[in-house]
């Protein structure tokens, strides 16, 4: 078990007071029921659950040591703390603790749609070309951006973190803290516009992520957005010099020249600052493909192997509730579930209806789009909903199944043939989609969180029957 920290260098980075020393870990963790032996345990004081409150049961299920600011005696008999007056600073100091001490390349992304997809498919192709680090899941705010840099092994050649915001100054506080050679910025859309008065106010927040870009290093800009010319001034007053731009615009340092989008994966070709190079994206959809533009710009601005990160790209898989694919059969009908059921706004959810409408129904299957309330979206929230309905009807979806209520805009903008079924929550949507299904149906599911989607994901992926023998006998499965 590699060494991550050991209780000097913890100490060195927090301050405090430690009740033992001469113990190492191997992680860190925030969370009691996911830690690993080994680990020291971050007593956050969340939301919705105090940490100190599952002290014991992290040193009962392995911790090695734990970061507190409220002792008591009890927990001093359990085994090592670090005392501290702030436990959220202590994180946030062993984060810049594991920067400092960094020699990895390291980029972030931000932008209103793809973060994590993104942060993904980078993780990947610098899998390929040496030891990398990168966030996990959605890691991407004030305690998750920490979290995962305070997790980083000193030996760390390529490291990814994802930086989000929903209000503007939250980015600025993170990139400090992450001082990448690259910044990202995905794109720029309508997202969060309950907390922003406009569109652009949203781009100048995504843009606080060149404020913390380390020294002759570079931005990534998305060519083809109407904000390329705001983030570009905005990167340069932060004195970005080095900007790389991607997209289909002429103009792109990394420029889609084709692209042909198939039932599983994406064929490319783009031109990288004069060089051709032909590439696939494991996972069907064009926004996919656009982003890996911005990846293989990634790879370009650290002086990585492009040819080693397009090769990589074929292996690339969508993470969860954010595209993954499930083969299922249920009361014996072959399903193809696409849940995307993680997260929404307007422009996420045209990419996956996009996606959904390149997937082929089998025999007399057909697309089904089960969507639930997209959130935060301001005075225009049920504009922003009936609206989808041309995105509907372009995929060619079959039957739509609506969930709350900003989302019966949409049911009542879509064309009659297309309402199958409309219902306040997602809950209350569930038996009437399972009771629909037919053999060769594919079925997207979408939503904001608060929607709980996800919910629906979890029960059609109860019913599965699908085994290895069952596998097996399936004839023209998806």
């Amino acid at each position: 078990m590699s060494i991550l920290w050991t209780a000097n260098t913890v100490l060195a980075a927090v301050g405090g007071e430690a009740s033992e020393r001469g113990w190492t870990v191997s992680g860190i963790s925030i969370d009691s029921r996911t830690l690993e032996k080994g680990d020291l345990f971050v007593a956050l004081d969340g939301e919705n659950a105090d940490g100190h409150v599952y002290v014991a049961t992290a040193f009962a299920k392995g911790a090695t040591a734990a970061l507190v600011s409220r002792p008591t005696d009890e927990m001093r008999a359990l085994g090592p703390l670090v005392i501290v007056p702030d436990v959220l600073e202590a994180l946030n100091a062993l984060g810049r603790a594991a920067r400092a001490r960094s020699l990895a390349r390291v980029v972030a992304v931000t932008g209103s749609v793809g973060k994590t997809s993104t942060k993904e498919a980078l993780r990947l192709v610098f899998e390929a070309q040496g030891r990398t680090h990168a966030s996990v899941a959605s890691y991407n705010n004030h305690w998750g951006v920490p979290l995962s840099l305070a997790r980083m092994p000193a030996s760390t050649e390529y490291a990814v973190f994802e930086i989000g915001m929903n209000h503007e100054g939250e980015i600025t506080p993170l990139t400090q803290l992450v001082r990448p050679h690259v910044a990202i910025v995905t794109t720029v859309e309508a997202v969060h516009l309950a907390h922003f008065s406009s569109i652009d106010a949203i781009a100048r927040a995504k843009a606080e992520i060149f404020t913390g870009i380390e020294p002759d290093g570079a931005a990534i800009l998305n060519a083809d957005n109407p904000h390329l010319d705001l983030l570009t001034r905005e990167a340069r007053a932060a004195g970005v010099e080095h900007i790389l731009t991607f997209g289909e615009e002429a103009g792109a340092d990394i420029r889609l020249e084709k692209v042909a989008l198939l039932e599983n994966c994406s064929c490319v070709t783009a031109n990288i600052d004069g060089v051709p190079v032909v590439y696939k994206v494991g996972v069907p959809g064009r926004h996919l493909v656009m982003n890996s533009l911005a990846v293989l710009a990634a790879v370009k601005a650290v002086g990585g192997d492009l040819a080693i990160a397009a090769m990589a790209l074929a292996r690339f898989a969508a993470p969860r509730g954010r595209g993954e694919r499930h083969a299922i059969v249920t009361e014996g009908k072959r399903i193809l579930l696409i849940d995307e059921s993680y997260n929404a706004n307007p422009a996420s959810m045209k990419a996956a209806i996009a996606a959904l409408g390149q997937a082929i129904p089998r025999g007399r299957g057909k697309r089904i789009a089960v969507l639930g309330d997209m959130l935060e979206l301001g005075p225009q929230a049920e504009l922003h909903h009936a609206r989808l309905a041309q995105a509907l009807l372009d995929a060619r979806v079959d039957r739509l199944f609506a969930a709350g209520p900003l989302t019966h805009h949409l049911y009542e903008a879509v064309p009659e043939h297309m309402r199958t079924h409309a219902a306040a929550t997602s809950s209350a949507l569930v038996s009437a989609l399972v009771e629909s299904l037919r053999d060769g149906d594919v079925v997207m599911v979408k939503g904001s969180l608060g929607s709980r989607m996800g919910l629906i994901v979890e029960t059609l992926l109860e019913t599965n029957e699908l085994n290895e023998d069952v596998m097996d006998k399936i004839e023209g499965g998806f």
